[in-house]
């Protein structure tokens, strides 16, 4: 099963072709996909290189032309030391031997594409000078998504207010390998790319899941014959919401040419509300979209560099909480849930066709009562994932708020992968039915439904289905992402 877009790099004379960068513009959600999905490498343009190299230099001028400027990081010490101003050969120093980072997490380890995906967030300051760095760093850091593995990056234990604890560890020993001078060492550990990563990285998986959850339910209707009144593109104008039309629309195409014969009386309430359910799941990819590209376009630095201007001609710098990215975790909490109502929708379709299945004495030996066991077990998961994510306390001395980030996008990819399950059981139950049935779904849907019978075929008596139904599960995660989770 695909539809993900998540097929090899484009290649030319069988090597990636690279992704060119040349202002923070070109930094959206299909390079994001190109990038961190496909593994493509990524160059800076000589217009963005000569720019870097201009911002430097005019930096490096601003700092050495006034005694008076406090530059955290630079002029200054780090942490609780800003207050005290460095001497030159203070700041060369601790610019060229800068402190061990807090690179002391552990455990589970993002996914590649996570972590490639922060990589190129963290250009998204360099692009247009406001890093402040030399050239050199900025062409390291694209090099680092070229074919050799990054460093593993924890899920867990980022109580930092920054994302300092994630980005000492990814590039640590770039920064080690590269040399540093004044401010580089904080270029690479402050701002918040992570987050920028993880909100695009969730977007572009909620986009392949709401069309999974479109197969699935179009599969359900068919399963239990339901009319199809509820699905007609006139309430589109009747409701006067894009996003419901949106889903009218999707659910439409899926059942186009569908039987006629179908039960005269109104469907369950699960079913009828279908389309308003899918709308909020549309409105709430869209807002993930729009989130995250924003944040990957947005400069996060601290300190960070405003280029010279007018009325600025060494350019300004700033001391600024830009690190702390306040839209991710909202944009997250919102698919958290908007997963867990469509779990609780896919059990309850699931509860509906078992139920009239046990109607049939011949067929309510078969133990399909047990698919629905498991179902509610994986929609509970969603629904305790699916909790707010509050301001985090955060550590100590000026560290006094932590970043949500990490722990947001956790329990999104935690309901995320609950709503799939969900869904894999909701088409076996579904394929389970027609099959009884003796029906045949609208055309759109067959070679999906064929699909998923290749998988779990039709259950004709009493037998074990744990694993054929994992196997769904794990062909529905590929469908979602790249490297997703496999089951034997």
């Amino acid at each position: 099963m695909d539809g993900s877009g998540t097929g090899p790099a484009l290649r030319q004379n069988d090597a990636p072709v690279p992704v060119v960068l040349t202002r923070r513009t070109d930094l959206d959600l299909e390079v994001y996909r190109r990038v961190a999905w496909q593994n493509e490498p990524v160059e800076l343009s000589p217009e963005a290189l000569a720019r870097i190299g201009e911002c430097r230099r005019s930096f490096m001028t601003l700092v050495e032309s006034d005694a008076d400027l406090f530059v955290y990081g630079v002029t200054s010490g780090y942490g609780e030391r800003a207050r005290i101003r460095l001497t030159p050969d203070q700041r060369k120093a601790q610019a060229a031997d800068p402190p061990r980072w807090p690179d002391a997490a552990f455990g589970e380890p993002a996914p590649e594409r996570v972590a490639r995906g922060i990589v190129l967030a963290r250009l998204a300051n360099f692009l247009e000078g406001h890093a402040a760095v030399r050239p050199e760093l900025a062409q390291a850091v694209a090099a680092m998504l070229d074919d050799a593995p990054l460093p593993e990056l924890p899920l867990h234990g980022h109580g930092d207010a920054g994302e300092i604890v994630a980005l000492s560890r990814l590039f640590g020993d770039l920064g080690a390998h590269v040399g540093l001078e004044e401010k580089e060492a904080l270029a690479l550990v402050n701002g918040s790319p992570c987050a920028a990563a993880l909100l695009a990285d969730a977007a572009l998986a909620g986009r392949n899941r709401l069309r999974l959850a479109h197969d699935v339910f179009a599969l359900s209707v068919e399963a239990l014959a339901a009319p199809l009144e509820a699905y007609a593109p006139e309430l589109a104008e009747l409701w006067g919401d894009p996003d419901e039309a949106e889903a009218l629309g999707e659910i439409g195409a899926r059942l186009e040419g569908a039987s006629s014969d179908r039960r005269p009386y109104q469907a369950p309430v699960s079913y009828r509300i279908l389309p308003r359910i899918l709308g909020e799941a549309h409105r709430a990819v869209a807002a993930a979209e729009t989130a995250a590209l924003t944040s990957l376009r947005s400069v996060s630095d601290n300190p960070v560099y405003l280029p010279p201007d007018g009325a600025h001609p060494l350019g300004r710098v700033w001391s600024t909480g830009g690190y702390h990215n306040g839209m991710a975790a909202p944009a997250l909490d919102r698919l958290g849930s908007t997963w867990a109502n469509l779990c609780q929708l896919a059990e309850r379709h699931g509860e509906r066709l078992v139920h009239e299945g046990q109607m049939n004495p011949e067929r309510s030996q078969r133990g399909l009562g047990s698919l629905l066991m498991v179902q509610i077990g994986h929609s509970e998961r969603a629904r305790t994932a699916a909790q707010p994510t509050i301001l985090p306390r955060g550590g100590f001395a000026q560290n006094d708020v932590s970043a949500p980030g990490f722990l947001a996008w956790a329990k999104e990819r935690e309901a995320g992968s609950a709503v799939v399950d969900c869904l894999a059981l909701l088409a076996v139950l579904a394929s389970q039915a027609l099959h009884d049935d003796d029906r045949e779904p609208a055309p759109p849907l067959r070679p999906f439904l064929a699909e998923v019978r290749e998988l779990f075929p039709p259950l004709e008596q009493l037998r074990g289905v744990g694993d054929s139904c994992g196997r769904v599960a794990s062909a529905f995660a590929a469908r979602v992402t790249p490297g997703g989770p496999r089951r034997p």
